[in-house]
């Protein structure tokens, strides 16, 4: 099934009263985060509560694909997940997995059949969550982790999946799996109440404690027609200009994660160095002044590199099916150097801030901050900018990403 996207999404663009009264409901949602934050940081449980709390705020209904009366476009997306990662980047980091699979149905399948989701994802006000592997046959030698055989109506889906947000909680899960019969790999959605699904929690993570990151276990599952979005091209070439978005659009809204936690890390310890509460103050020493502003500096830097490359993904999913084949290289290349730039800048503000007070709970950024990015090595993100600088490689840039 080919994709075939939806119309623009500045067609479904909310007015700028909106999005000023969404942005005002995504700092309320923030402030009531922060609160309790690190009680809920050091208690380490599932999202249920967070999860409750976005649906009751309305959230999980907005961010969703823009349309006419509802959903929200990228840039307005993203603004709310950055807001909301400021105050708790474990929500931030549901909510930004929430938003990007919400466009799988745009990604991978009919334009019908996305319209159905996104209609039904709004009224029911469905959280989503997923892992939808990058294309990499090189890397396929193990066999895949899920297979999917054919029966007479469906299929029957076997194997586990690592997902990294709301596993226990969420009620849509997006994941690939290979047909076992035609070798297709097929992007399927999943309910986490279906009858073979069994999840597992991942327990005392170093960051990101209240994500709810786990293990989503399939046991002859039955998948209907239906609950099939389309195929995910197996290699780069063969694949659709506007779902070869997909993959950096989750890598960008993931750098969006990263700034909150720069942001909510540089805020909590300026406050503390205004009360008084840190190891040296700015009246005694200067140098303090210094070294704010190296952490400014480097924050401003990453935001900059940042809101670019969301401008670039923005426009180019509002050109939608008209995407030009050699323009997602072009973007996913911007997103890995936003990648690269954000996740530098939020392992040294975290870290020095450590150096200039000492409060409990200060340290969750940085943990929060290793967490996510340790598995996104810096080194393969460099080679692919260089590869599309100097050969102008029509690859997207991609990251190894989970």
């Amino acid at each position: 099934m080919t994709p075939v996207p939806t119309t623009p999404s500045t067609a479904g663009a909310p007015s700028t009263d909106e999005r000023r009264a969404l942005l005002r409901t995504a700092r309320d949602v923030a402030d009531d985060l922060a609160a309790d934050a690190i009680a809920r940081d050091q208690a380490g449980r599932p999202p249920v509560d967070e999860g409750a709390r976005l649906r009751e705020a309305g959230l999980l209904a907005a961010l969703t694909p823009p349309w006419p009366g509802r959903g929200a476009d990228w840039r307005t997306g993203c603004a709310v997940i950055r807001e909301i990662a400021a105050a708790d980047s474990s929500v931030g980091d549901v909510l930004a997995r929430h938003y990007v699979h919400t466009w799988s149905g745009r990604f991978y399948a009919s334009r019908e059949h996305a319209t159905t989701l996104e209609e039904a994802s709004v009224r029911e006000q469905w959280l989503w969550t997923g892992a939808v592997r990058t294309p990499a046959p090189d890397d396929d030698t193990e066999g895949p982790d899920l297979t999917l055989r054919p029966r007479n109506n469906g299929y029957v889906l076997n194997g586990r999946r690592s997902v990294d947000t709301a596993v226990a909680v969420a009620d849509q899960i997006v994941v690939d799996a290979v047909c076992a019969v035609t070798g297709d790999v097929l992007v399927v959605r999943l309910t986490p109440r279906m009858h073979g699904v069994s999840i597992e929690t991942a327990h005392d993570r170093l960051g990101q404690r209240v994500a709810g990151a786990g293990e989503v276990v399939l046991d002859r599952v039955a998948v209907a027609p239906g609950q099939v979005l389309g195929r995910r091209p197996h290699d780069e070439e063969s694949t659709t200009p506007f779902t070869a978005l997909a993959e950096p659009a989750l890598r960008l809204a993931l750098c969006h994660v990263g700034l909150g936690i720069v942001e909510g890390a540089l805020t909590e310890a300026r406050d503390l160095s205004r009360g008084g509460r840190a190891y040296r103050l700015p009246g005694e020493d200067p140098d303090l002044l210094l070294t704010y502003g190296e952490l400014a500096s480097a924050a401003h830097t990453a935001t900059a590199m940042v809101d670019r490359a969301t401008e670039v993904m923005a426009q180019a999913l509002d050109t939608g099916p008209h995407l030009d084949a050699e323009e997602p290289a072009g973007v996913a290349a911007l997103v890995a150097t936003a990648e690269t730039v954000t996740s530098k800048a939020a392992l040294h503000i975290t870290t020095r801030v450590l150096e200039l007070a000492d409060a409990p709970g200060l340290d969750r950024f940085w943990r929060n901050a290793r967490v996510m990015t340790a598995h996104r090595p810096v080194a393969h993100r460099l080679r692919s900018i260089g590869e599309h600088y100097l050969n102008g490689s029509h690859r997207a840039a991609a990251a190894a990403y989970p």
